[in-house]
C-alpha cells in the first residue's frame, strides 16, 4: 500500500505516504515527492506527478514548503496561488506550516521522523498542514497554528479536527540533556512526555497531541497513527536509520470544494 488513509471528513483527503510505488533509487527508494533532500529532480517529478494522478490533484495545486524546523506559517490563499510558480517556491522558502480555506489545492509538509500534524475546522472549512520536528515542538508551532487560524478565520479548537502522523516515537527518540532541558525550560509537563532509560527520551507525538488539547481540540478530535518510523523504516523514510541524504514522507491535507 503506497499511502496511510486518514478519515477526517467525507470532504477531506488526508493521507501520508510510503516508501513503495515510485521511482527513486538507493536511500530514496522509491516514493521520494520531496525536492530538497538530494534526490534526483526527474525522479521527484516523476513520483510527484504518480501522486497528483493517483489523487486527481493538479499538479501545480500541490502546495510543498522547504521546511527549515523553524515556525513560519504561510497561508494558501487566492493572492498566493494567483502567483508563478517561481514565486511561490520562493515564498514557501523556509516555511514549515500552511494554512488554507481554498478548496482543491492539497498541503503537504515533509519528514522523516519528525511529526506531522494535519488540522482542519469543520465549521470554517479551513484546512492546515504542520512539519513539527523537535525544535518546532519546542517552539510550540501546533499551538501558534491554531492561533493564527483563530485569528485570520475565527477558528474555535471544538470545531477542529487532527490527525499526528507518522514520526519517531518515544522509544526510539533518544535524545541529549540539551534537547531535554528545552523542553523543559518550554513549560512542558516532563513527567507526561519524557522517560530515562541510558539516555533521556521524548515523545513528539504527546507533545503535539497537548499542544492541540491546550488550543481547544476535543480528545477524540484527534487521531494518533502511532506509527514510530525509525521502527517501520522499511515502509516509511526515517532520517534516523537511513542518514540525512535520504526520502521524506508526504503527508498532505485537502478540500474538495
Amino acid at each position: 500500500m503506497n499511502y496511510l488513509h486518514y478519515h477526517i471528513s467525507d470532504e477531506i483527503i488526508a493521507f501520508s505516504t510510503c516508501r513503495s510505488g515510485g521511482v527513486s533509487k538507493g536511500n530514496y527508494a522509491s516514493f521520494n515527492c520531496t525536492h530538497y533532500c538530494g534526490d534526483e529532480p526527474e525522479y521527484v517529478l516523476a513520483n510527484r506527478s504518480r501522486l497528483c494522478g493517483e489523487w486527481n490533484i493538479p499538479t501545480d495545486r500541490l502546495v510543498l514548503p522547504r521546511q527549515v524546523h523553524d515556525t513560519k506559517v504561510v497561508v494558501v490563499d487566492e493572492l498566493f496561488m494567483s502567483k508563478t510558480l517561481i514565486q511561490r517556491d520562493e515564498i514557501l522558502d523556509g516555511v514549515d506550516a500552511l494554512i488554507s480555506p481554498l478548496p482543491n489545492v492539497c498541503l503537504a509538509i515533509s519528514t522523516a521522523d519528525c511529526i506531522p500534524v494535519l488540522l482542519y475546522d469543520t465549521k470554517l472549512r479551513v484546512v492546515g498542514a504542520i512539519h513539527a520536528g523537535w525544535r518546532g515542538t519546542v517552539a510550540r508551532i501546533v499551538s501558534d497554528v491554531l492561533a493564527q487560524m483563530k485569528i485570520l478565520y475565527g477558528t474555535q479548537g471544538e470545531d477542529v479536527r487532527a490527525v499526528i502522523g507518522p514520526g519517531i516515537s518515544l522509544d526510539a527518540f533518544e535524545v541529549g540533556d540539551e534537547v531535554y532541558d528545552s523542553f523543559c525550560k518550554a513549560g512542558f509537563p516532563m513527567e507526561q512526555i519524557s522517560r530515562r532509560y541510558e539516555k533521556w527520551h521524548i515523545d513528539l507525538w504527546e507533545a503535539n497531541r497537548l499542544q492541540l488539547l491546550e488550543g481547544g481540540l476535543l480528545p477524540n478530535a484527534i487521531e494518533v497513527a502511532g506509527i514510530c518510523t525509525y521502527q517501520h523504516f522499511e515502509r516509511f523514510f526515517s532520517a534516523r536509520r537511513l542518514g540525512i541524504h535520504s526520502g521524506r514522507i508526504l503527508t498532505a491535507i485537502m478540500r474538495r470544494n
